[in-house]
């Protein structure tokens, strides 16, 4: 690509970046639990602290508005999201097609959870926002903090022992990081569902990675000191004043933008779902969990964060940042991937599966087109996902 092209990137990164302090920011939005409150759910909002600071935002569906099962027991569900993106994105296509309402509707307890970052979970105890100590993270430690701290709220909070997980894109990283670093975490999960499984890139094509990967896939190069510990495409109303005028006036041009970074976006995509999610995303998120991915496709392998060689030995003990070791991993596990994923394609999960010992089930969609956003926007998504996801979670609870 022309280094023109790969500095006019970077300069739209670093102006997003900017507009988030500027006049134009977000200063009121409809969150999560008022969506559900406007389908006539039942919600709550929940606060979670970090050991180091951070304060997430747990909304709960805590039962159906068509069982009124309230007082039956129920067994909890965690659903988190994939990066920029936050807790709506299982709600975007409404209680029909929705995996929260779906699952509410079949008797769980559900909990939508927001990473810290996002502009549910944007506090810290000990560290301003505008500092880049707050940035200073990546999927790591959402993985080994942040999906931990909301597994032991939820079932402290519900009394149960156990509790069934399903993630998105980086909510599927989170999860194969929280078990293989905290293996321990295996006896709380009941059963994990894996949408559109990251951890191997190899083989991605979206042009994300040819685009941007040589610059900061590797540490030490300009872009890669430029950008890390800052906020990454922030939320604001001047971008998705862009977006949604763009999509709306000049649908081409969106659905071109999907294709280079899901590879066929808009085949299968639900239009008034994705009216829906523009109206809180892209949510935010830290630059390294961008470049902890790009530095993925560059190594081929799924490891931690690489910091250079001097700092690697001051963290690690040694050279290259250490593999995340998916053998580890004991939870029933049941992975649902896609064919036309540009992001985390079939080759790449081939390897997952082959490293992923203790898998319980390896589940394609059976739709050629089906694509990564697919998984939360699509229009046959509850056929094709969302209904199989329930019929595995109801064998674990012998319905």
């Amino acid at each position: 690509m022309n280094p023109i092209v790969y500095a006019l990137l970077f300069s739209l990164v670093a102006g997003l970046a900017v507009a988030e302090k500027s006049e134009y920011c977000l200063t009121e939005i409809v969150n999560s639990a008022e969506r559900m409150e406007s389908h006539g759910y039942p919600t709550e909002t929940h606060q979670v602290d970090t050991e180091d600071g951070y304060v997430l935002t747990l909304f709960r569906l805590p039962y159906s508005r068509k069982l009124n099962n309230q007082n039956e027991k129920r067994t909890p569900v965690l659903l988190q999201h994939g990066l920029f993106s936050n807790s709506d994105c299982w709600l975007s296509s409404g209680p029909d097609n929705s995996l929260a309402y779906l699952l509410a509707d079949a008797g769980y307890d559900v909990w939508l959870g927001n990473a810290r970052g996002n502009i549910y979970s944007r506090e810290n105890n000990l560290i301003s926002l505008n500092s880049h100590k707050f940035w200073h993270f990546d999927w790591h430690e959402i993985g080994t903090i942040d999906i931990p701290a909301m597994i032991d709220y939820i079932l402290e909070a519900t009394g149960h022992s156990k509790l069934h997980y399903a993630g998105h894109s980086q909510g599927t990283t989170v999860y194969l990081v929280m078990l293989s670093e905290r293996p321990e975490y295996s006896e709380k999960i009941k059963s994990g569902h894996l949408l559109a499984p990251c951890a191997f890139f190899e083989h991605g094509t979206s042009f994300v990675f040819n685009a941007l990967g040589p610059l900061v896939g590797t540490p030490g190069g300009i872009w890669n000191q430029l950008l890390v510990d800052t906020e990454l495409i922030p939320h604001n109303n001047l971008v998705n004043r862009v977006v949604d005028n763009t999509c709306h006036y000049a649908s081409a041009i969106c659905d071109n933008a999907f294709i280079m970074f899901a590879n066929g976006g808009y085949v299968n995509a639900n239009a008034s779902s994705m009216k829906v999610l523009i109206e809180t995303h892209p949510a935010g998120s830290s630059s390294n969990q961008g470049i902890h991915y790009l530095q993925l496709w560059e190594s081929k392998e799924f490891r931690q964060y690489d910091w250079g060689t001097k700092k690697n030995n001051e963290i690690y003990g040694q050279d290259l940042p250490p593999d995340y070791d998916l053998s580890l991993i004991t939870a029933p596990t049941h992975s649902y991937s896609s064919n036309n994923d540009a992001l985390c394609g079939p080759k790449d999960v081939d390897t997952m599966v082959k490293n992923f010992v203790h898998l319980k089930e390896d589940y394609r969609v059976p739709v050629q087109s089906f694509n990564h956003l697919d998984f939360i926007i699509a229009r046959n998504m509850k056929e094709l996902v969302n209904d199989p996801i329930i019929k595995r979670i109801n064998s674990y609870e012998g319905r």
